[in-house]
């Protein structure tokens, strides 16, 4: 995994051990630098050079950017001529699940947007579904990690687009796909319009997780429960400047996907010590930490357990703690769920060992 930054330490080598859920990861955010560098050779890709310390900056955030949320989504822009054909489509999330393994994470919700990996080459959507769907079939079969797969859609890109991808997705219903994702600008774009697209998923037997409450208020979150009934939401930073909203979803037990290194990269928060998840854990509220977009911010989910030790104040029974939510909430029939928090226990609390303060 090229995009890992921690330095080796008895603490990042703990908790490199221990067994991770991710649900909020994306997949065009997942690359491999060598791999970019392998399709821009091959593709004669148009970049400042071939080496990765020459296009580095443009795919991955580094000490030169400004936080915000352009320099973040800005770093996307080149990866959309990547897409150049079913082969790249399929390395990308075949490495991807790979990256994980090796990470340590024993169940992943790998999300992914069909209208971005089909543009270039105007694929079908039920085509790229099915591609990415063998491919971490593939993956996942080699590591014997447990994948999941979530088709997302862009708010900006409007209802039709969106009736399309959930329509590709339940005919993949089968092939993996467990849910169903709205991502993009909320402060932008509401997300009720997208009403009929989530019920027929949610009919079909599809989760729904909707990117609510990082670039807009808490008003993104509570739009995300009521009216498009989100089983989680992905973010939801923003909960604490509502305190009614908060108790209501503490209450009813909904889970939030923090991504501590991204919202503090995409200028949600203004630094580490400003990010509310140690105040909404504390509060009660279901978090669970992941990584949004590896590559992109350059970490792994090992990272950001180091991150919540070291810079939030997280005990490692703390981080514990957010694996167990994670497993807690995974998009799998009950009686899957039910076995994955029991395999996570064992492995986290072995006979004998006892949870700390």
């Amino acid at each position: 995994m090229d995009y890992r930054t921690q330095p080796d330490s008895e603490l990042y080598s703990r908790l490199l051990a221990l067994p991770k859920i991710e649900l909020h990861r994306h997949l065009e955010g997942s690359w491999r630098l060598q791999t970019l560098r392998d399709i821009a050779n091959e593709y004669e890709i148009d970049l400042p050079g071939y080496d990765v310390a020459e296009f580095r900056h443009l795919v991955q955030i580094v000490p030169e950017d400004e936080a915000g949320a352009d320099a973040f989504l800005s770093k996307f822009i080149p990866l959309r001529s990547f897409y150049q054909s079913p082969e790249v489509i399929q390395r990308v999330a075949y490495e991807s699940v790979l990256d994980a393994a090796e990470d340590n994470i024993v169940y992943m919700e790998l999300r992914f947007t069909p209208i971005a990996l089909a543009r270039l080459g105007n694929y079908r959507f039920e085509d790229v579904i099915n591609w990415v769907a063998q491919a971490t079939r593939k993956a996942a079969k080699e590591t014997e990690i447990d994948i999941g797969l979530i088709v997302s859609m862009n708010r900006n890109e409007g209802i039709k687009i969106g009736k399309r991808i959930v329509e590709a997705a339940i005919e993949h219903i089968d092939d993996g796909i467990v849910g169903v994702d709205l991502a993009g600008a909320e402060h932008k774009f509401p997300g009720e319009p997208f009403k009929p697209v989530f019920d027929r998923a949610r009919d079909a037997g599809l989760r729904i997780t909707i990117h609510a409450g990082e670039w807009a208020g808490p008003d993104s979150i509570r739009e995300a429960i009521d009216i498009l009934e989100a089983d989680r939401i992905g973010h939801g930073v923003r909960i604490m400047e509502d305190e009614d909203l908060l108790r209501e979803l503490k209450d009813e037990g909904i889970p939030f996907e923090v991504c501590v290194t991204s919202n503090v990269q995409s200028g949600v928060f203004e630094s580490y010590s400003a990010h509310p998840l140690p105040q909404m854990y504390k509060e009660g509220l279901l978090t669970t930490i992941n990584t949004d977009d590896p590559s992109i911010s350059a970490i792994s989910l090992t990272d950001e357990y180091v991150l919540a030790v070291t810079k939030l104040g997280f005990t490692i029974d703390d981080v514990k703690q957010n694996i167990l939510n994670a497993a807690s909430v995974a998009f799998l029939p009950d009686d899957q769920r039910a076995r994955l928090v029991e395999k996570i226990k064992e492995a986290l609390y072995p006979t004998g060992e006892t949870r700390t303060a």
